[in-house]
């Protein structure tokens, strides 16, 4: 009767991570709880999440380096695999689910940042065209939600204009709005080797010492055209969650991070936390923050959880 804070399935968003091929299902030895899928492989896993009532996804592509170049080209070109693969998984499960983009230039470039790199620097206004390409060819390609990552200022405006311009004004736009330059991406990278080639990525993700440059990030992408307004990482951000919360009314997103989830995972297998109490109370934890959409890589966990079905992992 008192309880504060309830976590739905429907706040949970899983992560997929897609490769080129068929029969493809690998387990990542840094994040057990995640696989790389081929298509085939993962419009059965989506089938089975959907079973247990998650409909959310947000779908990143491992590409490989004979298709990368400086400017990114393969990130809409139409034999592009992850685009052809959006279509088809809509085209097969249609409104039944909420598929999710990611929008930036490190999958896709040789040097493995989110911008336009010229003599080691991030080239900011040369990187929103491109960007608006990729915008474009993702909403063609059936995704209903674009997650743009590349912390690029002026992106939201630029993103939300071309879409519109296009005929996608229902499409909407996540904003990765507060995403720290964390130590706690490596599996991901992994997942996907995208991890830049040269240098960091502090001249545009933001400093984790900085709370209310978050504000000023979020009030920016509000006046974009931003419908969600993101924070990444999430456990080890749960400050800010709370403060963008209180301060703006449209849903507040949060990437629970893999590396967040292979510590717990970590812990789980050396027995030092038992993981049917540990992940429930991180999920909700989340939540309680503020957190209305959630990506976690314990979504499906989480559904199992609550149908009394075992991990699949653990």
């Amino acid at each position: 009767m008192v309880k504060e804070t309830t976590l739905s399935l429907n706040n949970l968003i899983q992560p997929l991570f897609l490769v080129d091929g068929n029969q493809i299902k690998e387990t990542i030895s840094s994040l057990p709880v995640a696989k790389r899928f081929s298509l085939d492989m993962m419009l059965v896993e989506i089938q089975e999440c959907i079973n247990l009532g998650i409909v959310n996804f947000i779908l990143f592509p491992s590409i490989p380096e004979a298709k990368k170049d400086k400017i990114a080209s393969y990130s809409y070109s139409e034999d592009n695999f992850y685009l052809q693969a959006a279509n088809t998984i809509k085209a097969q499960f249609g409104a039944a689910i909420i598929l999710i983009s990611d929008v930036a230039m490190d999958p896709y470039n040789i040097d493995g940042h989110d911008g336009y790199v010229e003599d080691g620097k991030i080239l900011n206004d040369v990187t929103l065209p491109i960007l608006n390409k990729m915008a474009i060819a993702q909403a063609e390609a059936g995704f209903d939600i674009l997650g743009p990552s590349d912390m690029m200022d002026g992106r939201i405006g630029s993103i939300r204009e071309r879409l519109d311009t296009h005929g996608f004004s229902d499409t909407s736009i996540m904003s990765y709005t507060a995403k720290y330059c964390s130590a706690l991406y490596g599996p991901f990278r992994d997942a996907l080797d995208s991890a830049p080639k040269a240098g960091d990525k502090k001249t545009y993700q933001m400093d984790p010492a900085n709370k209310r440059e978050a504000l000023f990030e979020a009030q920016l992408d509000d006046i974009e055209g931003a419908d969600f307004l993101m924070v990444k990482p999430a456990l080890h951000y749960l400050d800010i969650i709370h403060v963008l919360k209180e301060k703006f009314t449209k849903p507040i997103a949060a990437y629970h991070v893999s590396g967040e989830c292979a510590m717990l995972c970590a812990a789980v297998q050396n027995g030092w936390l038992n993981y049917q109490h540990v992940m429930p109370e991180t999920l909700m934890c989340l939540r309680r923050a503020g957190v209305d959409a959630l990506i976690t890589y314990f979504a499906k966990e989480y559904a199992l959880f609550q149908a009394n079905k075992p991990s699949e992992w653990i």
